[in-house]
């Protein structure tokens, strides 16, 4: 090899090496950039949702406001007829002091409860969603590029705070992991089951599909690119998945009683399905309802 050909070489060598340096370099900065994106639009899915729970406090503030108005202003005009009626007919203003009672107790109340919405407001920094708030989330989920479909059967019950946190936070972290690794245009469908004691939720999407579709694919075309054998069926009945997002959701629903199966569908995406048996006797004052 001639003395030439060593430094053309060499020379080569070193332009591939830097060429290599760069496009490592732009990768990892590729990298930070997206995972940067993807934590952001997390916050702004987490704002949103926030500032959704802060409207319907402010609404029910401004209710509660209201009616505790309206029954203070006839709180005042029970006690000044009680007054009056105190300097002419003694017996009847002493039988209209249980209503006046009555009254000034159900303002309180009224006034209790607008307490508490204030007070929760004022904790809004770390806000816990409640299951209400899913309606804000399948719809912020939309914006950021899946479709959401939501069903519902069977009875609703009240449930207490906590278990409400759970069921949300699994419903967020499900579509949260479609969006990621599913893609735009990934399909979720949404389900709840109610029982006479407990509630079953599951949430299927379709991103094996989904990135077929965005390669333009036709139905034929979508079904040949997803097309699975066997043997990738029999692994993804025995398969167990886990994780730190798997774990805690795990973790959640047990608190609760639940428990917690994911799987990949072969051809079509992942499913991720929790069973709450007795739910009902983790029962609170809070109720749920989605249906609208």
């Amino acid at each position: 090899m001639t003395p030439l050909a060593l430094i053309i070489g060499a020379v080569l060598l070193v332009a591939a090496l830097a060429l290599l340096t760069l496009w490592l370099f732009e990768n990892r900065r590729y990298r930070r950039l997206r995972d940067s994106r993807e934590e952001s639009e997390w916050d702004r899915i987490d704002r949103e949702l926030e500032l959704a729970e802060q409207a319907g406090r402010f609404r029910i503030a401004g209710e509660l406001g209201d009616v505790a108005v309206q029954t203070v202003t006839r709180l005042v005009a029970q006690a000044e007829g009680i007054r009056y009626a105190a300097s002419t007919d003694p017996a009847a203003a002493a039988r209209s002091t249980p209503a006046l009672e009555t009254a000034a107790r159900d303002a309180l109340g009224d006034l209790r409860r607008l307490q508490n919405v204030v007070r929760e407001g004022q904790d809004a920094a770390q806000p816990q969603p409640r299951l209400h708030s899913a309606r804000d989330l399948f719809r912020i989920m939309r914006d950021a590029g899946i479709e959401v479909t939501f069903t519902e059967t069977g009875e609703s019950f009240a449930l207490r705070q906590g278990a409400e946190l759970a069921v949300f936070r699994i419903l967020q972290t499900s579509l949260e992991n479609a969006l990621k690794h599913g893609g735009p245009g990934t399909r979720v469908s949404v389900s709840f089951v109610w029982t006479q004691d407990g509630l079953q939720v599951s949430v299927e999407d379709d991103g094996i599909r989904a990135a077929a579709r965005r390669q333009g694919l036709d139905r034929e075309g979508v079904d040949a690119a997803t097309a699975y054998s066997i043997e990738e069926d029999l692994r993804a009945v025995t398969a167990y998945y886990e994780g730190a997002g798997l774990n805690e959701l795990r973790d959640r629903a047990a608190l609760f009683g639940g428990v917690l199966n994911a799987k990949t569908v072969p051809g079509v995406g992942f499913t991720l399905a929790v069973v709450f048996p007795a739910l009902r006797h983790h029962n609170g004052v809070h109720g749920v309802e989605l249906r609208r």
